[in-house]
């Protein structure tokens, strides 16, 4: 069993009469990815400044490695290396510049912070870029060279605050690359918050947080298998009239648009009679039924019924 490196234990915090956080408890062992999924004002971000002790908790624990973020707050950090949602560059320092300021922050000696710093850029893929002005690259490449100051020190874990928000495609792709090699071949334990789903599907786990609670937790294929047999793809038009027919259905749990189609979750389990009554509803009531079919449950399709369970 892989070393646990973060232990947080029934962990709240609160914000005048809101609670951010309530009594969240998780584990996160080294070299494994874990995710924090949600919309924004779940609580990730939160959860992740109370971990570095960035934040105080009002109740619980957090154990960073074998130190208590609250008792021993600079050991925990010295093995943490953080990437917030708005990583502060200087704009005005090249690439080079910005990595090795964050690295004689974090105590590295002048022989030590020019191989470390040229090493962790190469492995980003900035190194050929390390002249340039962190002012002058793209929205993705600053979010690579945060990543390159959080690792600069050998962190043992890493704490990744919505890291691909508001870059391209190929750069998600690029960066989560980066993140799964860490996980792999370094043994870095990973906390990784983002609300996309096909980055869920990345992580070894994942908790699913709404209103500052983790709804659940467990492998994705995992979460996906708890609603197999149930998910229906529905194809037809107009749409939102289709969704509204389905949705009065007493055994329909509920119908969300995915594009140009309907996900049904049929909370019983599902007769050809059922079905026939859906397509024959629809055409009574004036919409065209293209198609009706059992399809594989995606985790859009889990988080949504959670929703529907602990807030209907």
């Amino acid at each position: 069993m892989a070393t646990v490196m973060i232990q947080a234990e029934h962990i709240s915090k609160k914000f005048a009469d809101n609670w951010a956080v309530k009594d969240i408890s998780l584990q996160v062992h080294a070299g494994e990815i874990y995710g924090l999924v949600g919309a924004d004002g779940a609580g990730k971000t939160t959860t992740m400044r109370l971990i570095c002790g960035v934040l105080h908790l009002d109740s619980g624990s957090i154990t960073v490695g074998n130190f208590d973020i609250n008792r021993q707050t600079d050991q925990a950090r010295s093995l943490i290396g953080y990437l917030a949602q708005r990583f502060s560059l200087y704009e005005d320092l090249t690439v080079l510049e910005n990595i090795r300021f964050f690295a004689e922050v974090r105590g590295l000696t002048a022989d030590e912070w020019l191989p470390r710093c040229l090493d962790i850029l190469n492995f980003v893929g900035l190194l050929d870029f390390k002249d340039r002005f962190a002012g002058k690259l793209s929205g993705g490449m600053k979010q690579k060279l945060g990543l390159a100051a959080a690792l600069v020190h050998k962190p043992k874990i890493l704490l990744l605050d919505e890291p691909t928000t508001g870059v391209d495609p190929v750069t998600r792709q690029d960066f989560w690359q980066l993140i799964i090699k860490l996980a792999a071949q370094e043994g870095v334990a990973m906390l990784v918050s983002t609300p996309y789903m096909d980055e869920a599907s990345r992580c070894h786990r994942v908790g699913f947080m709404r209103e500052g609670k983790i709804l659940v937790e467990d492998t994705p294929g995992n979460l996906q298998k708890s609603l197999k047999g149930k998910i229906f793809e529905l194809k037809g038009s107009p749409l939102p009239l289709l969704r509204k027919i389905v949705q009065n259905h007493p055994l329909v749990k509920y119908a969300q648009m995915f594009g140009d189609r309907i996900h049904l979750y049929i909370s019983a389990d599902p007769s050809q009679t059922i079905l026939e009554a859906l397509s024959q509803t629809i055409v009574e009531q004036g919409g065209s039924l293209t198609n009706l079919r059992m399809i594989e449950p995606q985790l859009e399709d889990v988080f949504i019924s959670l929703i529907e369970t602990n807030y209907e």
